[in-house]
């Protein structure tokens, strides 16, 4: 089971490339590492299977997680392209999909966030930051977040499944969310959606949150 990850959210122009790089190399290069390690003997065996903790945000970026959602995508390729190479030898490989969790990593997330210097950005992104997005994340936890014992009973499902899921989303409330995508291979359907969400009708999605 790879578990390992660090997050990172807001503004772009106030995240150095050093964080940047440190924060793939948990999420994406751990991961490589650890699959190298494991992959050789299960191969010879001819069976293993791979766990891997992804994110929603590997299937659908969220504004202000840029990073966060680079490395994630990054793991769901990698895991998808591994795939069917990894069948031919009978080991089977699992993204784990949660959507928000109620953790000290997100508590630590949102401390950071709320004392770091924005003197790097436009005055408007980092308004939007603080008073946007911070408030209408913290809704978001509070009404979607799951509790860590919940992603443990998902994965102890898909670790014990006769024929393992190659991806398995722990809550039904980001589901809609990934069909709009697929629904529009151009992207303008999600992309307006998000758009309105955020900026024209914040205030109904904090009050339909809460």
């Amino acid at each position: 089971v790879s578990n390992a990850g660090v997050g990172m959210a807001g503004p772009l122009e106030c995240q150095s490339l050093a964080a940047m790089q440190s924060l793939m190399d948990t999420n994406f290069f751990g991961l490589v590492r650890l699959v190298k390690e494991v992959l050789p003997d299960m191969k010879r065996r001819r069976g293993g299977h791979i766990v891997v903790i992804s994110s929603i945000m590997g299937l659908q970026g969220i504004v202000f997680n840029d990073i966060y959602s680079a490395s994630k995508f990054a793991v769901e390729g990698f895991c998808e392209s591994l795939v069917v190479q990894a069948l031919r030898f009978n080991v089977a490989i699992s993204l784990v999909e949660p959507g928000p969790v109620m953790t000290e990593f997100e508590t630590k997330l949102y401390e950071e966030a709320e004392r770091a210097d924005y003197s790097q950005t436009d005055p408007e992104t980092a308004e939007i930051f603080t008073k946007l997005y911070l408030r209408n994340s913290r809704d978001v936890f509070t009404s979607l977040g799951q509790t860590p014992e919940d992603i443990a009973e998902h994965t102890l499902r898909v670790i014990e499944a006769a024929r393992p899921p190659f991806r398995h989303q722990t809550n039904v409330a980001y589901t809609p969310m990934a069909a709009l995508k697929h629904a529009d291979p151009s992207g303008a359907l999600i992309t307006d959606a998000f758009y309105k969400l955020v900026f024209k009708y914040d205030a109904v999605l904090r009050f339909g949150l809460r």
